[in-house]
């Protein structure tokens, strides 16, 4: 019985089998399937055989699936940072606070590295799944004690140069050879770091009593060029360990050559260096790619002329296709960024050199298009006859994603739209903006001092080009999530409210400057209230300009967070008055009006005019009465005017008329 069973079952499945062959056989004839079996497959007559392979598994990255969910979402323009997300009571809403959490945070993260390195034996289970090597501590102490190129390359991989250098000195004292491979990344450290220690990044400061009070010297912020005292700090010290150390290898090769040239190159030795390259020559070697490129960024700086620089960078060039080197990126960035430095010649030699390149198949990157646009857009020059390079720059690399090649890619969004600001070309800054939302093309944006500046740079031509509602628009969607806008581009922006005639957001934008830390900022404020005081606006309107006047001298009352206190001044007090006035709140603005003898200002002529008139609408005759004494008392030259006035407008009695009178004879006598 089971025997029937089965060679009925296996009979159905060589029909099944057969019947399936057949039909695929019709579909695909000219194909060959791996399925089929000996007895069936028939040599090719004229097509091809095109086998098909199904693989056994698909692999996939680790961040796969995060990438897949965050390619779902967008940014949310009413939410914080996601660095600050996970502390919402501490998220920052000014500047500054963002500054302190960004210090604060990074701070703690170094405080935890320092630990972590100095106590790595309390420090060694591993949670992290999969292993995150950054994670666990690093070894900050020399394993090897014994002198042998072991121990050196150790500490040549722990970056510690001075140690470095001691131990290939004992090395060479004991006559212990030390191969040419171990020399050269000794020689790379070096030079690389100047012949000095790195800097700790994670390494708390250490201070004492003496040391408290001594104030820091000033340091170079991050993203800001450096001065030139910092440069001279890290000069190419003479005959320094670098120079020595390469003076003592009997037959050194190329690598030896070029990291001794790169860091001459690094650190300022730009003859040094060419003087160098020719030892190398002489040598009859050939340098590498790296080499070249040191010397090419070298080049305008060993010429005056500008003809003189290019030449010497052509040289260089032949030379590569010489000693058959061939270039690639960094060596298109080196050429272009040396262009940078030959005036008329880089013009005319940029758009050449890039041809060439793209020849050998060298595509630019962000940076070499950042170095053409600085090339042809000299801050401050003018722009004739130039508007064009950027539009054709942007319609090269719009709709592109770039990933970093060169570190002078997160200049490229920070350079094009400066030229968009400066050339007021607002349809190439959106283009800019575009692109900046392509892939990960944000991340070339740079630090946080280079994205303040790309934003305030584009905030800034918005305000210039566009109306209240597109401004408004791009204002509710980069502030405060991506940007924290100045005390200059906030005036900009009160600049186009005035300019579009939608004075009735200025309590809006109030509220923000609060928000965002300039509620303290002096003038600003001055030019807020001289916005609200200077035309009437209908009731409701009137109504919130006199809520924020009153809130503004609040600020002038109790300050902002202990922060200095603004003064009152005579046009922020007229100013203030004129509001309220305009609002119909006169005993407001009576109490602001008592603040000029207060902080010892004079009123104008023409503010206590319109009180007068203001006070003539309600009939308060003591109150004019006071405020012809206000103006007596500043002695100003209107107020007789102001004195007839109120004979005339009220009706006074014989007393109040007496007390006028003597008041005339006392303006009269002090005149």
């Amino acid at each position: 019985m089971a025997s029937s069973c089965s060679q009925a079952l296996r009979h159905h499945v060589c029909k099944s089998s057969r019947i399936l062959r057949v039909h695929l056989q019709k579909a695909w004839p000219n194909r060959s399937f791996v399925l089929n079996s000996a007895a069936d497959q028939q040599p090719a007559v004229s097509s091809p055989v095109e086998e098909i392979v199904i693989p056994k598994k698909k692999t996939w990255s680790k961040e796969a699936v995060l990438q897949a969910l965050a390619s779902t979402v967008n940014r949310d323009p009413t939410a914080s940072d996601y660095r600050f997300q996970d502390d919402p009571y501490l998220t920052p809403k000014t500047s500054s606070e963002f500054k302190l959490f960004s210090l604060s945070q990074e701070s703690g993260r170094n405080a935890a590295k320092y630990f972590i390195s100095t106590y790595p034996k309390y420090f060694q289970k591993d949670y992290a799944q999969p292993h995150i090597p950054c994670l666990m501590p690093e070894t900050l102490e020399a394993q090897i004690e014994e002198v042998s190129e072991a121990a050196l390359i150790e500490r040549i991989q722990m970056r510690k140069v001075k140690a470095a250098v001691d131990l290939y000195d004992q090395l060479q004292q004991a006559g212990t050879p030390v191969s040419l491979d171990v020399t050269n990344q000794l020689l790379d450290l070096i030079c690389f770091y100047g012949d000095c220690d790195p800097a700790q990044e994670n390494v708390p400061e250490q201070r004492n009593e003496e040391t408290e009070d001594v104030q820091d010297e000033p340091q170079t912020k991050k993203g800001r060029a450096s001065k030139a005292s910092d440069k001279l700090k890290a000069a190419w010290k003479e005959n320094n360990n670098a120079e020595r150390i390469f003076a003592l290898l009997s037959e050194p090769n190329t690598h030896s050559y070029s990291a001794l040239i790169r860091g001459m190159v690094k650190y300022g030795a730009y003859s040094k260096a060419f003087s160098t390259y020719t030892d190398l020559l002489n040598n009859q070697l050939k340098a590498d790619v790296s080499t070249f490129n040191a010397l090419i960024t070298a080049a305008p700086e060993v010429k005056e002329k500008y003809n003189e620089k290019w030449e010497l960078i052509v040289d260089l060039l032949k030379q590569m296709a010489e000693q058959k080197v061939k270039p690639n990126l960094l060596t298109l960035n080196a050429v272009l960024k040396a262009l940078r430095r030959c005036g008329t010649v880089g013009k005319s030699q940029a758009f050449p050199v890039i041809s060439e390149m793209r020849a050998l198949s060298i595509d630019p990157s962000l940076a070499s298009y950042n170095h053409l646009l600085s090339i042809f857009y000299k801050p401050g020059a003018p722009f004739q006859g130039q508007t064009d390079i950027l539009q054709e720059v942007m319609n090269e690399v719009s709709g592109k994603s770039f990933t970093p090649q060169d570190p002078d890619d997160a200049q490229f969004f920070i350079t094009a739209v400066r030229i968009c600001l400066d050339t007021k070309d607002i349809e190439q800054a959106y283009r800019v903006h575009e692109l900046l939302g392509v892939g990960e093309n944000w991340r070339l944006l740079g630090n946080d001092f280079q994205q303040n500046i790309y934003h305030a740079r584009f905030f800034s031509l918005l305000c210039m080009m566009e109306n209240i509602d597109v401004v408004l628009k791009w204002y509710r969607d980069l502030v405060p999530s991506v940007y924290y806008p100045s005390s200059n581009v906030m005036r900009d922006l009160l600049q186009v409210l005035d300019t579009d005639n939608r004075l009735d957001l200025i309590p809006q934008i109030w509220k923000d400057l609060k928000q965002l830390g300039h509620g303290n900022r002096q003038t600003l404020v001055e030019e807020l209230l001289t916005l609200m005081a200077r035309e009437k606006q209908n009731q409701e309107v009137q109504e919130t300009f006199a809520e924020c006047a009153l809130d503004i001298k609040k600020m002038y009352d109790t300050g902002d967070r202990g922060k200095v206190m603004m003064s009152w001044t005579a046009g922020s007090l007229s100013d203030l008055v004129s509001v309220l006035l305009a609002a119909q709140r006169r005993q407001d603005a009576w109490e602001i009006l008592k603040l000029f003898k207060t902080h010892n200002r004079v009123p104008s002529e023409e503010l206590l005019d319109k009180f007068l008139t203001c006070i003539k609408e309600s009939g308060d005759v003591n109150q004019a009465l006071e405020l012809v004494q206000i103006s007596a008392g500043f002695c100003l030259p209107g107020t007789p005017k102001l004195i007839q006035r109120v004979q005339q407008e009220f009706l006074l009695s014989e007393q109040q008329k007496s007390m006028l009178s003597d008041l005339e004879i006392q303006t009269f006598n002090s005149d």
